[in-house]
């Protein structure tokens, strides 16, 4: 059994919301974009850890790839999958950085259930949700999807 079989992002709800509405709008290919290199690496699942306040995992998605590449090379390719509204929005997040991550997924999921982060440190048995994700295995994985319903 893989121990990185899944990977837990951190979003921003406002981002977590974008996504939310492009899946409803139809859209197959989203992607998610951090500046410098970012996990994961490789995955089956990526889980939707929505920040403070929120503080839930609200949904997971299938992962497809992770494109790490100069930002204003990757902008003009995959620019259009992100969920930012803009050229100029993307060059807000994107200014002063030289590399950057799109991460790429389909099928999102939307949790019937979110799971709280208090649920979340009691099955990761620590006392803080690392800030950078992190990787978990099939059986958690499985095991947070019944949880939220799905």
């Amino acid at each position: 059994m893989s121990e990185n079989y899944a990977f837990v992002i951190m979003i921003k709800e406002k981002w977590w919301n974008e996504f939310r509405r492009l899946n409803r709008a139809g859209k197959t290919m989203p992607a998610y974009v951090q500046s410098g290199w970012a996990p994961p690496k490789n995955a089956k699942l990526i889980f939707f850890y929505v920040v403070k306040p929120v503080g839930e995992i609200q949904g997971y998605a299938e992962f497809h790839e992770r494109i790490v590449g100069d930002a204003k090379a990757l902008g003009k390719e995959y620019g259009h999958e992100s969920c930012l509204g803009s050229e100029d929005e993307y060059d807000d997040l994107t200014k002063g950085k030289q590399k950057v991550t799109f991460i790429r997924f389909t099928n999102l999921h939307e949790a019937a259930k979110p799971i709280p982060s208090n649920d979340i440190l009691t099955l990761l048995g620590t006392r803080r949700i690392p800030r950078k994700g992190f990787y978990i295995n099939k059986e958690t994985a499985d095991g947070l999807i019944k949880k939220m319903g799905l």
